[in-house]
């Protein structure tokens, strides 16, 4: 134990990272949290949170990050700004390599995270959280008897257009090709619903609005060329999404989509190396499973220290 800089290093400060840092603290580990940009993740972007348990009226994203890091920090949890360049195992702890120098641990947890794939057109950034989002789940409560835009044609999109339905008035079904990729069934389904119209063989352009947010989307049909400008009160982006696992440069196994494979103590198939949150591969990705990830790794690496030290 004398060799390691830390009992517990954390790379990722999103909410699984700083719950797992927060569940490491309490169990007074010695735990560091990596963060390559700043904490909180994806909850950054979100103006209002409203499915997260605690908060009747909702809360900010940026809110909600600060709350999560303050909690972690009472307990003790360390958290530095850098980028983790790459992740070595060893028998005697694991050798976290940063940008200026590395770092040992008995334990990692990666949180790295996963992020939505963006269509890279003008005013997508810009209006992201202010109309833009990419998690019907999350968001789609906001737009209650509105009319909205879903961009996409995978099993995602058409999920997505599901869930929406229970609230929208209309949805703009936006697909670039003239079928959906989607599964069969899920594709009856969302014909089969009269407030969706698609558009088929259509692409977005322009996200376009004002500093209050979204309001129109400027829209193409690739076969036609034919220019439309679409009154929306909010867009969906369900193109799929990325796990932040680039860097780790086939060093665990991974799904078919790039996720780290884990058990369901959040174990990798590297001892003392666990997983949670995004980047890890599971059925749902929200703010409240992470959490529980989180919670759950950082318990199992208490116990994998324990062992260790006992060795």
């Amino acid at each position: 134990m004398s060799a390691w800089d830390y009992e517990v290093i954390i790379i990722g400060g999103g909410p699984a990272g700083l719950t797992a840092g927060l569940y490491a603290g309490r169990a007074r580990l010695q735990a560091l949290l990596v963060e390559k940009l700043i904490h909180g993740g994806q909850m950054m972007t979100t103006d209002l949170i409203e499915n997260y348990s605690g908060f009747p009226e909702g809360i900010s994203g940026p809110e909600l990050s600060d709350r999560m890091r303050q909690q972690a920090e009472r307990f003790g949890l360390e958290i530095v700004t850098g980028e983790v360049k790459a992740l070595e195992p060893g028998d005697g702890g694991h050798a976290v390599v940063l940008e200026d120098r590395t770092l040992k641990a008995g334990a990692v947890i990666i949180a790295t995270g996963a992020r939505y794939r963006r269509l890279g057109v003008p005013g997508e950034e810009t209006f992201t959280g202010k109309g833009v989002s990419f998690c019907a789940t999350c968001d789609g409560a906001l737009y209650r008897d509105q009319e909205i835009a879903m961009i996409g044609g995978g099993d995602s999109a058409l999920s997505e257009t599901l869930f929406l339905a229970r609230f929208a008035k209309k949805i703009h079904l936006i697909h670039r090709r003239d079928e959906f990729r989607g599964a069969k069934y899920l594709q009856e389904r969302v014909l089969g619903l009269d407030q969706v119209q698609v558009h088929w063989n259509t692409v977005v352009e322009e996200f376009q609005g004002d500093d209050l947010g979204l309001q129109a989307l400027r829209i193409k049909n690739v076969k036609s060329g034919g220019i439309a400008v679409l009154p929306v009160a909010g867009a969906f982006v369900a193109i799929g999404i990325s796990p932040n696992t680039e860097w780790l440069k086939g060093l665990l196994p991974l799904d078919r989509g790039g996720f780290i494979l884990t058990d369901e103590n959040m174990a990798t198939q590297i001892p003392g190396i666990f997983a949670v949150g995004d980047v890890r591969a599971k059925k749902l990705r929200q703010i409240a499973t992470a959490v529980g990830d989180g919670a759950t790794a950082a318990i199992s690496a208490e116990h994998y220290l324990q062992d260790l030290k006992q060795k």
